[in-house]
């Protein structure tokens, strides 16, 4: 007396699986898991990284642009970076220098640092850049210092990732600012990114995406 039934209670299940299944494929309890809505899923995540990808370089191009429209006097140089074709998105894969080289691909490639939260990098990179091409002493100098202060002293806000005795290097060279200060950093930090940054940004969806003959978007251009 008093007995839990539970016989009469299995003709029922077949009929209620049925019903779970028509209706949206997912059981709450004791279920299987039907892998049918996973693809749309990973639709929808694909679709929101390249999103991602897309508004992080339409960053990088509209800076890219407006510095080089400060740089230039004549209004005729200036022009905007669209996205490229397939096949010279192809060539980024050849060498690194290929990749920096081209403007869309830098401004693609930071993006890309942006995501794995190690963008320093290419920005310690150009900033050594522009400093080798410095002519002016006083501007040498102070170009040093920030360069310092940003990237290479403890606790800097963008601090790259190198050895104690390079820091200290450093620190001592830009007493006396020359165009090689930075020469060791700048070495170790580009084959930083060419073996390591560089190889997984070849095998992101967004260059994936690029290398393809389908656009991304119609508005992949010019944005």
């Amino acid at each position: 007396a008093g007995a839990v039934r539970a016989g009469p209670e299995r003709p029922g299940m077949p009929s209620a699986l049925l019903l779970v299944v028509r209706h949206g494929g997912r059981m709450e309890r004791g279920g299987r898991r039907r892998s049918e809505p996973e693809e749309p899923d990973k639709g929808r995540m694909k679709r929101t990284i390249i999103k991602d990808w897309k508004t992080r370089l339409s960053y990088f191009l509209q800076n890219s642009s407006n510095s080089n429209k400060r740089k230039s006097k004549k209004a005729g140089k200036h022009r905007n970076y669209f996205r490229p074709s397939p096949e010279e998105a192809q060539l980024w894969s050849e060498a690194f220098d290929e990749l920096l080289a081209n403007k869309y691909g830098l401004a693609a490639f930071r993006a890309f640092l942006k995501s794995e939260f190690c963008e320093e990098n290419i920005e310690f990179w150009l900033a050594c850049e522009d400093f080798k091409k410095t002519k002016s002493p006083q501007k040498l100098t102070s170009k040093a210092k920030k360069i310092y202060n940003d990237f290479i002293e403890k606790e800097a806000p963008k601090e790259i990732n190198i050895d104690f005795q390079t820091k200290n290097m450093i620190e001592q060279n830009i007493q006396e600012a020359t165009h090689t200060c930075f020469s060791v950093a700048q070495k170790r930090v580009y084959s930083l990114m060419e073996n390591n940054s560089y190889p997984r940004f070849l095998e992101s969806e967004f260059y994936q995406e690029l290398c393809k003959k389908t656009p991304i978007s119609r508005a992949a251009q010019g944005t």
